[in-house]
């Protein structure tokens, strides 16, 4: 592929110094507002009942290096 890098686009300057930062500031959004609803339906829900569904662990990247 011939040409500029797409980091050195003015197209790619603008995706790594504008929508990523903004991507993150709304991935942390949206994951703050998950925690508060998940809080708020614990309250509504009453006291917590054991389940028989275990809980699980999120995945790791390890071993995704070559992927």
């Amino acid at each position: 592929m011939s040409g500029p890098a797409f980091f050195q686009t003015h197209m790619g300057q603008r995706f790594y110094e504008g929508t990523m930062p903004q991507l993150v500031r709304e991935l942390t959004r949206l994951n703050n507002n998950l925690e508060r609803l998940v809080a708020v339906a614990e309250q509504l829900s009453g006291p917590k009942q054991s389940s028989s569904v275990e809980s699980v662990p999120p995945p790791t990247t390890e071993g995704a290096e070559g992927l």
